[in-house]
């Protein structure tokens, strides 16, 4: 009995969500996509905001959702996108965060050697292209840019895709932050395209601002949020750590796919040739991470069990922000902090950790924002915008600052 492949999701940002094609449908099915529902969309953010625990599942599933209706726009204003062309642009945007590890960037900063998720989403595309008879070249082309509309790419990555305008939407739901809200409706309806270029009509150039600015401010109030900040430097110290015990020889607790990045350098190029490092990849996910966060708390390694064990309890390390670089000399009172909780010198730098975060809610160097114009002239929207502001969102504002372990009290 042939299997119905027209499903309906019913998500809770945009209602039902329908499955538009039996490649689609198939593509879900797949186990390398059913392991983005064990991945955490905002990883430790939930330790700032309890209803942040939606997955990269939840939203590859809207992004491919708006791409939907971003098509039907661009086609009811008289531009001919074949049925191969559209299923090839929501295949692209459903898979584009395939490659992610667990808990988002934290594994490109600790265990994979400058492997970025975007090279892993494209390597794992094209083995589901191979894997299904080159169904998905069409998709891979548009994904990496090289496919001849480059309209299409823009709608999968730019400053204005429909992967920004989902998470922020979809985060702006899960966390509560009212202020995330953008009119994404209407954002859809004013897409255009001018000489192969994706442009937004002048009538909706107040919803661009309104989007851009959205972005700063969920910038700053989720993903730079300095709780979430101070929970990814301590889980990138507990990975590190685990890193040098099993690399030295010590038994450290990892599943057997988790293992084979602890206990070895993986870079991009031995992923290209060996292809056991991205299966291996494919079967990890935050559990893997949790398990191994639980198990370690009992290592009998001080770092490694110390840091897992506030990890668990939510024991985080406090902060400190700089407009500047910090001087080393305003340290000393962190490092007579460690050193009477117990702790030597030699281990300072997992307990005190600097970083630097930026924010640019609009990068003008990079993709443009074009605006089409009533007489059909097309500019960047920083200049066809009306407010200062806007030129200012392109400013990038850095936040230096450091973590660090304080004693713990009957308040903290």
């Amino acid at each position: 009995m042939p299997v119905n492949k027209r499903k309906i999701f019913n998500d809770p940002v945009y209602g039902f969500i329908n499955i538009p094609s039996d490649l689609v449908f198939d593509l879900i099915e797949h186990p390398y996509f059913q392991r983005l529902r064990r991945i955490r969309q905002l990883g430790l953010a939930e330790l700032v905001y309890p209803g942040a625990l939606h997955t990269r599942f939840h939203h590859a599933l809207g992004a491919m959702h708006l791409m939907g209706q971003a098509l039907n726009t661009l086609r009811s204003k008289g531009h001919l996108i074949w049925e191969a062309e559209s299923e090839a642009a929501q295949v692209a945007i459903l898979l584009h965060d395939i490659g992610h590890g667990p808990f988002s960037h934290v594994l490109e900063k600790t265990i994979l050697a400058g492997v970025p998720h975007e090279y892993l989403s494209l390597e794992l595309m094209k083995d589901l292209s191979r894997q299904m008879d080159g169904r998905l070249d069409m998709a891979v082309q548009m994904f990496e840019g090289s496919y001849p509309r480059q309209f299409f790419h823009q709608l999968i990555s730019s400053q204005l895709d429909m992967d920004r305008m989902d998470y922020l939407n979809r985060d702006c739901f899960f966390t509560g932050v009212a202020e995330g809200a953008i009119g994404t409706d209407r954002i859809i309806k004013m897409l255009d395209v001018v000489n192969d270029q994706l442009v937004i009509e002048s009538k909706g150039i107040l919803s661009i601002e309104n989007f851009l600015n959205a972005r700063r401010l969920m910038y700053w109030q989720v993903y730079l949020h300095k709780t979430s900040i101070c929970a990814e430097v301590m889980l990138v110290q507990a990975i590190r750590r685990a890193r040098e015990l099993a690399m030295s020889g010590d038994s450290v607790f990892a599943s057997p796919d988790f293992s084979l990045f602890l206990n070895n350098t993986v870079t991009m190029l031995q992923f290209k040739e060996n292809p056991v490092y991205l299966q291996s990849f494919t079967q990890i996910d935050d559990y893997d991470i949790w398990a191994c966060l639980k198990a370690w708390t009992k290592h009998p390694d001080f770092v490694l069990s110390t840091i897992c064990q506030r990890i668990l309890n939510r024991k985080l390390y406090k902060i400190r922000f700089s407009d500047q670089p910090f001087d080393q000399n305003q340290f000393q009172e962190i490092h007579q902090q460690l050193r009477d909780q117990g702790i030597s010198d030699g281990w300072h730098d997992y307990f005190m950790v600097l970083g630097q975060s930026s924010n640019a809610a609009y990068v003008s160097s990079k993709e443009h924002i074009l605006i089409k114009m009533k007489d059909g002239s097309v500019c960047d929207i920083a200049n066809a915008s009306d407010l200062p502001t806007i030129k200012a969102l392109s400013n990038i504002v850095r936040k230096y600052y450091v973590c660090w372990m304080k004693p713990l009290t009957l308040q903290s």
